[in-house]
């Protein structure tokens, strides 16, 4: 094992304090998107009648062989 020198020790702490930010703003964010959904579940809105489809509207296009 080789001891960091300065500079790849300040690295070191500024990748984990980078790391730290955005583990903590994902965190918060998923916060906010909780509190979203438990306002729409306490607004009782019903998810829309119609199903969703993996393909798109229309006819599909005719393969070139």
């Amino acid at each position: 094992m080789e001891r960091l020198g300065w500079r790849q020790g300040l690295i070191e702490v500024i990748t984990g304090i980078a790391i730290t930010v955005g583990l903590a703003l994902l965190w918060g964010l998923e916060g906010l998107r909780n509190a979203f959904f438990r306002l729409l579940d306490r607004m009782n809105l019903k998810p829309w009648a119609r199903q969703g489809s993996a393909f798109p509207p229309g006819r599909p296009r005719k393969l070139k062989s």
